[in-house]
């Protein structure tokens, strides 16, 4: 048996840069960080020849190819596995949020089938094959950035670069920056859920007449990484955040709405910075950037939403338990099979 623990993400700028529509004809670059949420993946030798995979619905399937789980299939497809394997995932925060949930599931499950083989892979490769499965194999609509930070964790600066090569670049800050960022953000959950899929599907058709804004974004996200070095007034940090909402909601309607606005200026007004709808838009999560002092008075004003604390992770995918625990002869599913 192999457990394996994947953070999900924070995406502070340059969202959509990552797609190749964008870096493809000039770099995009990205600033994110993982946190203490994490995709649990349990992959162990099953009895028998069939395949049980649990997620938010239970699959029984005797071949590779019976299973309808897409990221489950090419990831076993890839790995060269056939035959004989229970997958059981589990996850602190709901899909669909704007945490690179999906992303954070193929590489995990990656890692651990990897393991399962007596193979140590590097977070690179974790990343380029994850990116790989998602994107060329199950033609996602969906950038590069989930997969690498997924894999390699930490509070990263990310580029890609138009040959296709992603370059991981940890922020250089002092400890007392990093934790005081960290001390200045607040995560609120808005219920609503969404597909980023068809979001970035429509990003994509629009990719060329919204270039400048990407670009834009960009640079927002060099800035960031720029105040986190200098680590001189990390409100500017705050600043730059709401520029990138901004300009990120100009991409296209889609990315907020109503809601969404009022619970943002209701922040605002409370004495939030800035801040951020996480992921794609539409849904999810609401970041935002607040002086400690101000910020029970914006989880007051935001008392119809859930506040979720969160701590950055530094470690990317990991190994958090091997063991030997095989099905024995004569059972199946837990019972005797007679």
């Amino acid at each position: 048996m192999i457990i394996t623990r994947t953070p999900f993400r924070i995406s502070f700028a340059g969202g959509g840069s990552d797609l190749e529509a964008f870096y493809g004809q000039e770099p995009g670059a990205v600033l994110s960080t993982t946190i203490d949420k994490y995709m649990f993946l349990t992959v162990m030798n099953r009895f028998g020849s069939g395949f049980r995979i649990s997620y938010s619905r239970t699959e029984l399937a005797d071949t590779v190819d019976q299973i309808e789980h897409g990221i489950v299939r090419e990831c076993l497809k890839h790995a060269g596995v056939d035959s004989g394997l229970e997958i059981v995932s589990m996850a602190n925060i709901p899909a669909k949020t704007g945490l690179g949930s999906s992303s954070s599931f193929t590489v995990g499950l990656l890692h651990a089938l990897y393991a399962m083989q007596g193979q140590l892979v590097s977070a690179e490769r974790l990343a380029r094959e994850a990116c790989m499965l998602e994107i060329e194999k199950l033609r996602e609509p969906i950038g590069k950035q989930d997969q690498y930070i997924a894999a390699y964790g930490g509070l990263q600066f990310i580029q890609f670069n138009p040959d296709g090569s992603v370059f991981v670049d940890p922020v250089v800050c002092t400890p007392a920056t990093y934790t005081e960022l960290n001390r200045r953000l607040m995560m609120f959950y808005t219920g609503i859920t969404r597909s980023a899929a068809e979001i970035l599907s429509r990003q994509m058709e629009n990719a060329e007449e919204k270039r400048a804004v990407v670009r834009r974004m960009c640079e927002i996200a060099r800035s960031m990484r720029d105040v986190l070095s200098s680590g001189k007034d990390l409100n500017a940090f705050g600043y730059l955040l709401h520029q990138a909402w901004e300009a990120k909601k100009s991409l296209q309607k889609e990315i907020s709405n109503s809601t969404i606005d009022d619970c943002y200026a209701r922040a605002i007004a409370a004495g939030a910075i800035g801040g951020k709808l996480l992921g794609a838009g539409g849904g999810g999560f609401l970041l935002f950037f607040c002086e400690p002092h101000l910020q029970d008075q914006v989880r007051a004003t935001l008392s119809d939403l859930v506040y979720v604390p969160v701590r950055f992770e530094r470690q990317g995918s990991k190994i958090i338990y091997v063991g030997d625990e095989t099905p024995a002869p004569g059972f199946r599913d837990g019972l005797p099979s007679h």
